[in-house]
């Protein structure tokens, strides 16, 4: 019998996964995945962006490309990032496929195993499996309405062994659905400076605001005055354009980049060509502007139809928010409740959702649930909705 490594052997399939073939059946409404709707997708407008393309063009979209990313894309992708005030002096741009890949390539550039690393409570799944993948010990720190706790993170920092990074995930926090508060942004780098402690900061869904007075808050902490913190800031095309593209992008420091291409050459050689170049056209041509801004308007929709339906139906001891962005919900149950319970009582009535302790990296706090609007219609959200409050009232009272 084959012998596998103990990275290998410690990793598990993810709860989303084994949900998602439950919620592809047709008689299931699934609030689970975090997927774009596969009916927004610019199919017609890529069709006309690849017409367009020149036959040079159309046949370097076949071939390999640099490690780093092809240098069209490199030079638009940093343009558009200028834009949002990111900093470039002193750090490069890495094209990964897709943000999961920047991810799995800092926590192999950073972590030994038995290292500490820090994350909020709750975490991106993705994010706690590719830190343990690398042998991470995952510590998080509470959220609250504003962002990480910085007292918890101040008292995290002075315990045990020197963390090697923390992570945050400061824009319409997947699964919390939290937008970051200016000034908790400005603790968090205070906290941090001169500490050597890298930050990554993850910005996946940050262009899917809903309020335009929500501008301020969107500025990322790259573009704010971070001397003495080292800032690696991800971001990805999965929400802007299409994740079937499975591009993504690192913009870190020199030291750091250099690190990550040199494991992103052992690990794939290079992100898809064909890809890059529609990524790079679509940033050129302006369509992925108004494109963002169309789904922008289309998921607001689907957020309002959600909270509608959850003011209406949901027991008044449940906590949640209403989004400013981005694509979740989430829910805290009453103490002591079980969400996992929850959710039986849910498939039962024909509706799925994630709970919450698939995001607790030391997955013991269970009443917590994650509601995903992103992919539903109004309709379909007022029709599962109720299932799922039905379900809760016959759980928890």
């Amino acid at each position: 019998m084959a012998t596998f490594s103990r990275s290998a052997s410690a990793l598990r399939s993810s709860a989303i996964r084994d949900l998602m073939s439950l919620a592809s059946q047709p008689d299931i409404i699934s609030f689970a995945g975090g997927m774009p709707a596969n009916e927004l997708f610019p199919v017609e407008e890529v069709e006309e962006l690849f017409r367009g393309l020149s036959d040079r063009e159309k046949r370097s979209a076949f071939q390999y490309g640099p490690t780093q990313g092809l240098p069209s894309l490199l030079e638009s992708l940093a343009e558009r990032l200028r834009r949002k005030g990111l900093q470039m002096e002193g750090n490069r741009i890495l094209i990964t496929t897709g943000s999961q890949q920047a991810l799995n390539l800092l926590a192999r550039a950073f972590v030994d195993p038995g290292d500490r690393v820090l994350t909020e409570r709750p975490c991106f799944i993705g994010a706690i499996a590719a830190f343990r993948a690398a042998g991470a010990e995952v510590r998080s720190i509470p959220l609250d309405a504003e962002g990480i706790d910085i007292e918890t993170l101040e008292k995290a920092l002075g315990e045990g062994p020197k963390p090697k990074f923390l992570y945050v995930t400061p824009y319409f926090h997947n699964p919390a659905g939290i937008l970051y508060g200016e000034r908790r942004k400005r603790e968090l780098i205070d906290t941090l400076r001169g500490s050597g402690i890298p930050l990554i900061e993850d910005d996946a869904y940050g262009d899917l605001f809903f309020h335009p007075e929500d501008r301020d808050r969107l500025i990322p902490m790259q573009a704010l005055p971070h001397d003495g913190v080292e800032i690696c800031y991800t971001g990805s095309f999965s929400k802007i354009l299409g994740p079937g593209l499975r591009l993504g992008w690192l913009l870190a420091p020199e030291a750091i980049y250099g690190k990550c291409e040199l494991i992103k050459q052992s690990s794939d050689a290079c992100s898809p060509s064909f890809t890059q170049v529609l990524a790079d056209a679509a940033i050129r041509s302006g369509m992925m502007e108004g494109y963002v801004e169309r789904v922008q308007s289309e998921y607001r929709d689907r957020a309002r139809a959600m909270t509608d339906a959850l003011r209406r139906h949901l027991p008044d001891y449940v906590e949640w928010s209403e989004p400013r962005g981005g694509f979740y919900i989430w829910l805290t149950l009453p103490e002591g409740a079980d969400a996992a319970r929850v959710l039986e009582k849910a498939i039962e009535a024909g509706t799925v959702f994630v709970t919450g302790s698939t995001f607790d990296p030391e997955g013991v706090r269970r009443n917590t649930m994650r509601l995903s609007y992103c992919n539903n219609t109004p309709e379909e959200i007022e029709r599962g909705i109720p299932l799922i409050a039905e379900a809760i009232r016959e759980c928890c009272g």
